[in-house]
């Protein structure tokens, strides 16, 4: 299982992949990971809601409040959130595919 240290930095990464299948509200957002990972990451609000605010600063995502009994805001990207996520993804293989390649490397 991956450590906590490992999984900073990535959060924002993992926030911007999941509200690319749809807007949801924050708690979704933690479910979606939860999902997504059979269970592994289960992100506290506390790292969760700060990421969403710093998202929404940097207009990778807008947020709108919603009523359906309880006010609820809901998050969907916005076309630079879509950029930014590819870019993620770009920068996450290429530094997935040389990490392997260094801890995989057998010396004999």
């Amino acid at each position: 299982m991956a450590s906590p240290d490992a999984l900073r930095g990535h959060v924002d990464a993992m926030l911007l992949a999941v509200l690319a299948d749809g807007p949801v509200h924050g708690y979704g957002a933690v479910e979606r990971i939860r999902e997504r990972s059979s269970g592994v990451l289960d992100f506290p609000s506390g790292t969760v809601y700060p990421a969403l605010k710093r998202l929404e600063r940097r207009g990778l995502i807008e947020g709108e409040w919603a009523s359906s009994g309880r006010s609820k805001r809901v998050y969907r990207l916005t076309g630079a959130g879509t950029e930014a996520l590819a870019d993620e993804r770009a920068e996450w293989t290429a530094t997935s595919s040389l990490i392997t390649t260094v801890l995989g490397a057998a010396r004999a």
